[in-house]
């Protein structure tokens, strides 16, 4: 006598993974870039700190396909790098949604990554804003949740601050010989490259939920401080926009992420010069 055996039902999806997902992307992007970028488009908070110094911001259709193509780049190795570390750390969610990956295209936010920096770019609004599609994490699957949370927060600026160091150093090294005119066109997409990453990096480590620097500030709260801190994430883009709308809270953010800027800026050329100066020297 033969036994049927009840055909075994496939794997069912892993819901609560898709939910964290969908619920990480929805409230990330969100995030205040998004609404401080149409805010400073619709010119309702003027925010001089975006001023892209020293580079010629008359661009034809060309250079500014090239500079939107490096920004989108950017904000790619950007969230690439967040997904990573949270890999590292135990959490697989970014990994299994495909965003371990140098390939801008599954980054890519149409309204932040695309359209908001071409904008800018074509009205030579002197500054430039934009932003990836958002990483999402799963708190419970890292193995040490406050501290991992920190350092996967952290790897995003981090990596913008190493990509500045590289557009600065290609900006040295073309200089140095004489490569590239300064008026030429590559000097000036590099200059965008360096300044966007900088601010990337300055912007996203003030300590406002939900931006980066908010796990760091949350890791370095002592615990009788830190739920109370991290419950102003829910609240955290209107505090951030209303903070760069007011007059005076708005001139000392933008003061702190200047200085946040010209101290990076600082450390690119002291690690710069000296590389740049020994190929000088040797070639």
């Amino acid at each position: 006598m033969s036994t049927h055996n009840k055909e075994e039902p496939g794997p069912e999806p892993d819901l609560e993974l898709e939910k964290l997902a969908r619920r990480g992307l929805f409230r990330r992007t969100l995030a205040p870039g998004t609404l401080a970028g149409l805010l400073l488009f619709g010119g309702l908070a003027p925010m001089p700190f975006l001023g892209l110094q020293g580079a010629n911001t008359g661009l034809d259709t060309m250079a500014i396909a090239l500079v939107v193509a490096l920004l989108v780049i950017c904000l790619g190795v950007h969230e690439a790098a967040h997904a990573w570390v949270a890999n590292q750390c135990g959490d697989s969610t970014a990994k299994d949604l495909g965003r371990i990956t140098l390939n801008p295209i599954p980054h890519i936010d149409p309204v932040m990554t695309i359209i908001l920096p071409t904008m800018l770019v074509l009205s030579n609004a002197g500054f430039l804003f934009g932003g990836a599609k958002p990483v999402p994490v799963a708190y419970h699957r890292l193995r040490n949740p406050l501290r991992d949370m920190m350092l996967v927060a952290l790897a995003g600026p981090v990596s913008n601050f190493l990509l500045a160091i590289l557009f600065a150093l290609a900006i040295g090294i073309f200089d140095e010989f004489r490569i590239y005119d300064r008026d030429q066109m590559m000097f000036t997409i590099l200059q965008y490259g360096v300044h966007f990453n900088l601010l990337l990096a300055a912007f996203n480590m003030l300590p406002i939920p939900p931006l980066d620097g908010s796990r760091v500030m949350a890791w370095m709260l002592p615990s009788s401080l830190r739920s109370g801190y991290v419950a102003l994430e829910r609240f955290g883009l209107l505090i951030l926009v209303g903070i760069l709308i007011m007059p005076g809270p708005g001139s000392q953010v933008r003061a702190l992420i200047w200085d946040f800027m010209e101290t990076m800026r600082v450390a690119v050329e002291w690690i710069v010069n000296p590389i740049v100066d020994m190929l000088g020297s040797v070639l």
